[in-house]
């Protein structure tokens, strides 16, 4: 394969996860020269071209609160050094962290490209805050000036592309959808399960929240849920994941006397496969303020094992389109929670509902894909 000599391209994300390594990838396959700016890589399945150059910065801190934003502001001050001087003769193709860092294309000349999934400043309107306010107007506005000076700009839906318009005309959008973790349906069979005897789960119907548990992510639907159906005791809802909500949440299940419900951490990436394979119904949530403006990844990941999903999202989210287009899911308000139940039992006792949308989430997920990497750069170029 002939590859473009005469242009360079460096990829910038402070928390490079499999999705950055697809597009390293994807990039080397045409360019010559292709680097990659990150604070980790957390290699998950895919490997990383040993030809891409990688010139480490400050890790991203999860948390506490003030330590993050201080590792975001050191990461585009390193970025921005780094575009000035090492790679200040290179293409940028932005992914995700920081979240503020493709702004800086208003300072740099390189011809700079972003992906964006998380919609900011729209997302802070989960913690409250208003569109008067001065960090959202301003924020708002530096958008308008930073995405019309992008060389390509891609978003992975159409709901997303709706929320951009706000800030750039639609024509220049590239609507592109991501990928999953998993590229073929692997799921472990529960007699085979290890996650599934380590946890004694046997004939048990597992409704499955696996993510993050933040400030903005309203996992105790999951805890109302589990209340909801705290006499079928066939019925486990597990919670699994880290955050600064964990404890609250912890308190919430105990007051309620929920046995049904169990938290667990992170899962290794070598028990991952398992403990995703244990779902029967996987719960995806997006807080109805922004649910425009994401698709949590996981949604992927759950249809490329072929397990059913809950979507707690707004009707004007991309979630809401997949479950009504794909027939792999349902989608449900948090005011809905009575119909979710409902869904959640209908799906326990009837196999062949859960055969049918299990094989639609299969065939979804065909449209997912690795490949779909390739795709951003033919937009690209």
């Amino acid at each position: 394969m002939n590859k473009i000599k005469d242009r360079k391209i460096v990829v910038v994300n402070q928390a490079s996860n499999y999705l950055t390594v697809g597009f390293c990838n994807a990039f080397s396959e045409k360019f010559e020269n292709v680097a990659l700016v990150t604070g980790s890589i957390h290699i998950q399945g895919e490997v990383l071209n040993s030809n891409i150059e990688v010139t480490y910065i400050n890790k991203w801190v999860e948390r506490p609160a003030r330590k993050k934003i201080l590792s975001y502001i050191k990461a585009c001050f390193k970025i921005y050094w780094l575009l000035q001087t090492k790679y200040r003769k290179h293409e940028v193709f932005f992914v995700s962290i920081p979240p503020m860092g493709y702004l800086l294309n208003l300072l740099v000349a390189n011809r700079f490209s972003m992906v964006i999934w998380d919609v900011y400043p729209d997302v802070f309107k989960i913690t409250g805050m208003k569109e008067t306010l001065w960090l959202y107007k301003s924020w708002a506005t530096l958008n308008k000036k930073s995405f019309k000076k992008a060389y390509r700009l891609f978003t992975i839906g159409n709901k997303m592309a709706d929320l951009l318009e706000v800030y750039v005309d639609r024509s220049k959008l590239i609507i592109q959808p991501i990928w999953s973790i998993f590229q073929e349906n692997d799921r472990v069979a529960k007699n085979e399960n290890p996650f599934i005897q380590q946890h004694n789960l046997q004939e048990k119907f597992i409704v499955q929240y696996s993510g993050n548990i933040g400030l903005t992510h309203k996992v105790e639907v999951v805890v109302q849920l589990a209340e909801l159906l705290k006499e079928n005791s066939n019925i486990i809802f597990q919670i699994i994941g880290r955050g600064p909500r964990v404890p609250e949440l912890q308190k919430m299940v105990e007051k309620k006397n929920l046995p049904n419900c169990i938290f667990l951490p992170f899962q290794t990436d070598e028990m991952f496969p398992y403990s995703l394979s244990a779902a029967d119904l996987g719960i995806v949530i997006l807080d109805e303020l922004t649910s425009k403006g994401s698709v949590p990844s996981k949604s992927y990941n759950l249809m490329s094992y072929g397990i059913p999903s809950l979507y707690i999202a707004a009707e004007d989210s991309e979630l809401n389109d997949y479950a009504h287009q794909f027939h792999a899911a349902a989608c449900h308000t948090e005011k809905e929670l009575e119909k979710a139940k409902q869904f959640i039992l209908e799906l326990a006792v009837n196999p062949i509902k859960w055969n049918q949308m299990s094989e639609n989430a299969l065939n979804t997920s065909k449209l997912f894909r690795r490949d779909n990497a390739d795709k951003f750069v033919e937009f690209y170029l």
